[in-house]
């Protein structure tokens, strides 16, 4: 029996400032906004997704997504993605000065119109429309791309997903972003993934797809509790980044059932037992779950902050 060796680093993806926020029905006052975010740079994040540029009228939450990204784009050290739903929503984000776009498209077809009322096909369309656009850029190296493939373990409606059905959407969004670097990141949108099956799933689209220029990361719900395990999963079997939301922030309205993203701070203290570096404080990402679990209408679920502190090491 072999044992399995930790890799010397992985990208933490903050995604509690877009996914966790959105979440949150009532506006949130943009200066709170800002706190949290900054006690997330405090405590080591590095990889931010700080928001979206959608229409205010469909997020409210992300009516202030300009100011926001004012407050932290000139943040040395500190790589800012922000998800855009289409052109309109690129052109703002880079307009504001992110250089890392963050493009939604689920492999359910039913999920993919429950979402952004349109099917795979248009939503294709819209990323290659998106490629385009950053091709005319002179700065196209400087313009990160991420491919979020949504519902690519399991689908709200149409039930459990099969890695084929992932390479049947993955195949054509690589055709369009051929020469540009990418990253796509397989989520597990309900939270139902076992870690298992998100071991066939990278390890078979890896196999598929050795390109030098693709980056693989992985998004994960904690629904079933299987948040932490499934991400270890990944990143054994491909995985360079991994999604995450300080305190567990989050859930997705058009998943029915689906609880937050997995708590940073449970990631990161599985990652530290294994000495991988994250660069994170653990106690000050602590504190700052501490404020962001204080939010109001927030939906939480970490499973560190319940631990008293004096049996944290060095917390």
């Amino acid at each position: 029996m072999s044992l399995l060796t930790p890799p010397a680093h992985v990208d933490i993806v903050e995604v509690a400032p877009r996914d966790g926020f959105q979440s949150i029905g009532d506006p949130l006052p943009t200066a709170e906004k800002i706190r949290c975010i900054q006690a997330l740079l405090d405590a080591g994040i590095t990889r931010l997704e700080i928001g979206s540029f959608v229409s205010p009228r469909a997020v409210p939450q992300m009516a202030d997504i300009g100011e926001i990204v004012a407050a932290f784009v000139d943040r040395p050290g500190v790589r800012l993605a922000a998800l855009v739903p289409n052109l309109k929503g690129a052109e703002l984000a880079l307009a504001s000065g992110i250089r890392e776009l963050v493009f939604v498209v689920s492999v359910s077809e039913t999920h993919n119109r429950s979402n952004v009322r349109q099917g795979v096909a248009d939503s294709l369309a819209g990323l290659a429309a998106i490629v385009e656009r950053l091709r005319t850029l002179d700065e196209p190296g400087g313009i990160r791309l991420r491919l979020d493939l949504g519902t690519s373990f399991d689908c709200p409606f149409d039930g459990r997903i099969a890695w084929p059905q992932v390479e049947a959407v993955l195949a054509p969004a690589l055709e369009t972003t051929r020469g540009i670097e990418l990253e796509v990141a397989l989520c597990d949108t309900t939270g139902r993934a076992t870690p298992y099956q998100v071991a066939e799933h990278f390890s078979r689209l890896g196999e598929r797809y050795r390109d030098g220029q693709l980056r693989w990361a992985f998004h994960g719900h904690d629904t079933y509790g299987m948040g932490v395990a499934n991400a270890l999963f990944a990143l054994h079997h491909g995985a360079t980044a991994l999604d995450v939301s300080t305190a567990g922030l989050g859930g997705c309205p058009f998943a029915p059932g689906a609880t937050g993203n997995t708590a940073t701070e449970d990631l990161v203290y599985a990652l530290h037992g294994g000495r991988v570096h994250t660069g994170i404080d653990l106690c000050r990402l602590l504190q700052a779950a501490d404020r962001i679990a204080a939010l109001p209408g927030g939906q939480t679920a970490s499973h560190l902050r319940s631990v008293p502190r004096e049996k944290l090491t060095k917390c």
